[in-house]
């Protein structure tokens, strides 16, 4: 059998105030945003920030050290060609998944999303195994990706989100 997962598409962390997020994410560490977008359906305001596939030492990332942020559209591909994003999560309200996890934990690492190149096919293959699947059926998710969660008390605590990125346009 074929690995399923693709790579580490993106981090989910929720926080408070997306603004002020973005701000110390674009500040801290030179991050582009890729994306800024309400998604009513998860109930969230996110931003996708997008990270640069450059290995420490290289002399693409010793070049570019100083501009980070404008690099990263043209030079951010990671595996496939397909860039690693953070995702930054505000709840827009209490009820909704990320505020009710906000309630529970405070902010921080929410969720963690791997590329697959068929969430259909991973959603079979995973649900076979007898991990519950949060979702039956891919939906919309960011970026115009096809995604779906698996319950996380079946994978150690951890949230996983499967993430069919968006064919070309």
């Amino acid at each position: 059998m074929l690995p399923l997962l693709t790579r580490i598409d993106h981090v989910g962390i929720a926080c408070r105030d997306l603004d002020a997020a973005v701000g110390l994410y674009t500040a801290t560490f030179g991050l582009e945003v890729a994306s800024l977008e309400v998604n009513e359906e998860q109930g969230v305001r996110e931003a996708m920030l997008r990270v640069s596939a450059a290995s420490a030492g290289s002399a693409a990332s010793a070049g570019s050290a100083g501009a980070a942020g404008s690099a990263g559209a043209a030079g951010s591909a990671g595996a496939a060609g397909v860039p690693g994003y953070v995702q930054l999560l505000e709840p827009l309200g209490p009820d909704t998944p990320v505020g009710r996890f906000m309630a529970r934990r405070g902010e921080g690492l929410h969720h963690v999303g791997y590329g697959v190149s068929d969430v259909r096919q991973a959603l079979a293959a995973i649900g076979g195994t007898g991990i519950r699947l949060i979702d039956e059926r891919p939906r919309h998710g960011s970026l115009g990706a096809s995604i779906a969660f698996l319950h996380p008390a079946d994978l150690g605590g951890v949230l996983t989100e499967l993430v069919q990125a968006a064919g070309p346009a």
